[in-house]
């Protein structure tokens, strides 16, 4: 099993006033382990308009390779690969979106309404290593996944 060189993984997403809390927060725990723990924390919009917020941390290196095993099950993956250039920051961190409403149907691809944060580890802490590292582990997540079928 490969190293995993993630320090944590934060996904959020947003409940508003006109979806099922319930739903967003399934949407949510397609990427999660089982048994995971969401935090909830409510907010107010704009308008005044109830806003509930689903996040969770995955700090572990079995929930972050449960993680990445979602990610690589994905349709567009090889979009995902092929972009990490664009998705690591300058602080090491890798950034990707992921269709709330595909998620709620256990699908798991690129779009809008879950945010997945990940930082990357990297001795020294720069980009270029950062970039490096998150290429060798999803290459080793998506070998991992492939050699299960």
């Amino acid at each position: 099993m490969a190293r995993v060189p993630f320090h944590y993984v934060d996904l959020r997403t947003f409940s508003y006033e006109t979806e099922d809390e319930k739903r967003v927060e399934a949407a949510l725990r397609t990427f999660l382990p089982d048994e995971f723990e969401v935090e909830r924390a409510e907010s107010r919009g704009h308008h005044g308009d109830r806003i509930v917020v689903f996040s969770a941390r995955v700090e572990r290196a079995d929930g972050i390779r449960h993680v990445l095993a979602q990610v690589a099950a994905a349709p567009d993956y090889d979009r995902i690969f092929d972009e990490l250039d664009d998705r690591i920051t300058d602080n090491c961190e890798l950034f990707l979106r992921f269709d709330k409403q595909a998620a709620f149907g256990n699908e798991i691809r690129l779009g809008e309404g879950i945010t997945f944060r990940a930082k990357v580890e990297a001795y020294p802490a720069k980009r270029d290593a950062a970039l490096e590292n998150a290429r060798e582990a999803l290459e080793a997540v998506r070998d991992d996944a492939t050699d299960g079928d």
